[in-house]
Formats: structure tokens, sequence, C-alpha cells
């Protein structure tokens, strides 16, 4: 009697041996001292391909993707480093390209949020993700664009063309929909227009707007919904919803005495006026107020139009309390920010123009019900420090003109507009 055949056991799936890992960073090559702060060239250069794959192969490719998690948009990191590591370009920029409609900006100036949950963190410095995402864009193939579904015959409005009414109208235009941005500004990006060329310019914007040409994605710029007509005549119009991605666009004020001299500035115009290639004036004394990232911007911006001034930031925090993104706060100490710390404004003097700013020394108080330690004033600490240009920095809010109460739109503690009515 012969025996059954004998099958032989499937072999185990081999194990994939993850990259020991390396807490070095590629390093990111800079514009160098002191001729980058002479003008608005780009700070941060791309890598090169090479070093794009040398640094790629340090992500140790975790098995739950903390990168993907932290992620807004959860786009899908661990991938594209992946296929950068193996030398496809082409297959990254995919990868990059269909999870996020403004990969071209955000690989220059987004918040990177998955290094920081990078795991390599933990022994070294986390694997360069945004600058990776940068050279899948810059080295990956092809003139990529977004293609819809199937028609469905309905209209949708967005008011605002920043990165949240950019990306709503990526959303609703895959999937079909007929959408119509409305911009106050003649440029789309939003806040995105205040951000320095030393970081990204408006052809970046371009690039990603490019992407949407194949959906059904009309563009309305220089137009201010609640001004050049009602807003819920949007609804009467025939769209069926409107998304409201006003922004932030109104600065915030100190309210102290002196602020309306001659040559005390709001962050928000001087930034837009200088990237629309207006004149810009600023001495050569100059002090900005705040510590977040419009604030960083304003420094540095003002260095560089002072050409050579003395800038100096007053925060009414620590520098650890600081929100502004810690790469920008390093690049402005390089470039010789001075900074001072647990200082409150009091008021600004002068005769005729600012000439002196009035602060007070401030010792950090319990957490405030934002967790944050408040600022308490030390009596008799007042001191004046000398300049002859202020920059305002303190905080945005939404600009609701036009937005009437029947809208049912409540705001936040920061002027911001949430709830919403019929159709919003």
């Amino acid at each position: 009697m012969n025996a059954d055949p004998v099958t032989p056991a499937a072999a185990a799936p081999a194990k994939v041996t993850p990259p020991k890992l390396n807490p070095v960073r590629v390093p990111i090559a800079e514009e160098s001292m002191p001729t980058r702060a002479e003008d608005f060239r780009e700070v941060l250069h791309a890598y090169s391909k090479e070093d794009a794959i040398l640094e790629a192969k340090r992500c140790i490719q975790c098995r739950r993707p903390w990168c993907v998690e932290a992620c807004p948009i959860t786009q899908d990191c661990r991938q594209y480093i992946t296929l950068i590591a193996d030398g496809d370009f082409d297959g990254a920029k995919r990868v990059t390209i269909q999870d996020n409609p403004l990969a071209t900006s955000l690989c220059k100036v987004c918040y990177h949020y998955c290094e920081d949950s990078c795991v390599v963190k933990k022994k070294g410095v986390p694997i360069a993700i945004r600058h990776l995402k940068r050279a899948a864009l810059d080295y990956g193939a092809g003139d990529l664009a977004y293609v819809a579904s199937k028609p469905r015959n309905q209209r949708v409005a967005v008011i605002g063309a920043g990165p949240a009414g950019m990306m709503m109208a990526w959303e609703l235009g895959i999937r079909g929909y007929s959408v119509t941005v409305f911009e106050q500004e003649h440029r789309l990006g939003g806040l995105m227009q205040t951000i320095p060329a030393y970081r990204m310019t408006d052809a970046d914007v371009q690039v990603d707007k490019a992407r949407y040409r194949h959906l059904d994605v009309t563009w309305v710029d220089g137009t201010k919904v609640g001004r050049a007509f009602p807003v819920a005549q949007l609804l009467t119009d025939g769209y069926q919803a409107v998304f409201v991605s006003i922004g932030t666009s109104r600065h915030r004020v100190l309210g102290i005495p002196g602020e309306d001299l001659p040559g005390v500035q709001p962050a928000l115009e001087l930034l837009k006026r200088m990237n629309r290639g207006e004149s810009v004036s600023v001495g050569k004394r100059i002090v900005v107020v705040g510590g977040g990232d419009v604030a960083m911007d304003s420094v540095r911006s003002a260095l560089r139009l002072s050409q050579g001034g003395d800038v100096t930031l007053v925060y009414r925090r620590g520098r650890s309390e600081m929100p502004a993104d810690p790469e920008e706060v390093h690049g402005a100490e390089q470039e010789g920010i001075h900074f001072q710390f647990l200082k409150a404004p009091l008021k600004m003097v002068g005769d005729g123009h600012v000439e002196g700013l009035v602060v007070q020394t401030m010792e950090l108080g319990p957490p405030d019900a934002g967790g944050r330690r408040s600022p308490i004033p030390v009596a008799g600490s007042e001191e004046t420090i000398p300049c002859d240009t202020v920059i305002v920095a303190v905080g945005q809010k939404a600009d609701l003109e036009g937005f009437d109460g029947g809208l049912d739109l409540q705001l936040t503690s920061q002027g911001w507009p949430e709830g919403k009515g019929p159709g919003f």
C-alpha cells in the first residue's frame, strides 16, 4: 500500500528585520549667515536625491505608524518614506499628492507633527519627514492632476480660500460636487500669503492650485461675501450648502496708550504688503511684540527690510511658553534677533513718532484656564526700550463683517466662528 504523498509544510514567511535605529539626521543645508539676512532668498535648501534616500533609510518602519496618526490629514508619510528609501520618487510623489492637495506649500511650512511623534526622536533627531515630502515632489516625475468622480449635480459654496477652504474644495471636488470658492483677496492661500519668501512663495500655492484643473472648482477672488452680497443669498442662488472658512484675517491690538503713533504697524498688514511687492518702510531699531509664528515671521522679515537694523522681540512669557514653531525661533536666534522674555508692553511713547516701548517685567504664576502659566506684573520693574518701529503681532481674529446673527454663528474666545444655521 502506497503511502499518501506528504505535502511539505509551507515555509514560514521570512521576518523583515527593521533597519537599525540611526539617531543622526542627514543635515539639511541652509543659506549661510550673514548673506541670508540681506534679502528674502530661501533659507532651507532641498535634499539632494542621494541625501533624501539616506535620510529615508533611517526610518525604522514602526508597526504602528505614529507619524501618520499625528498628521491632521493622516498623510501616509510612512509609505512615501519607504518609496524614497527604495529610490522610487515617482511613487512617493503619487502617494504624497493623493492625500494632500496642498503638498507643495506644506512641504515647506507645515508644523510637522509627524516628526514630534517619530519614535527615532526618543534616541536622537526625528526623521526629516517634511523635507522628505519636498524631495518626493521635487524629484518625482509627472504633472499630476485630480480627477473627479461621477458628477452629483449639487453646488456648494466655500467662503475663504485659505488652507481650510482650499482643502474643502478638493474634498468636495473629487467627490463630484460643483464648488465655487469666494476669496476676499486677489491671491489664494489666506494667511499663507503672509509667510515670507524665505520660507515659501505664492508660486508654491499656484502649483497646488493647478492640480485642481480637472475638478469642477471655480475660484472667485477679490470678492468679500457679506460685503459684495449677503451671505444667505448663496442659498437662494442655488447652492445646497455653504462652508465658512474665513480664517483670522484681522489683527488684534494691544489696547495701550500710544498704539496709534506713526511707526506702529500691525504685523499682518506689513507681511501682506511685503508679499504683494508693495513698499514697506521700517526703521533701524525695531521691536516686535508677540510670541507666535506671525511674530517670528515679523522679526526675521524686519531684519531683512531694515538691512541690518537692530531687531528685538518682546514676549510676556518665557521661551518655553512661546507658541511659535521652535524651528523658526532657532532661525531667528541664528540671525541675531534679540529676545526679551517676561516683558509686557505698557505704552508706546514718542513726539510725533514712536520712540520707545515701555515694558514691565513679569513672572509666571499658576496656569490659566488654557493650561498656560499666567504672567504676573512685577511692581517697580518698568523700563523703556528705545525704538523707531513697533510691529504688533499679538494674534488674529475673524473678519465677521456681513455675517449677521441670523446665521447662528457662535464665536469662540479667540474670535473664531463656530456653530451653524440651516445650510451652513
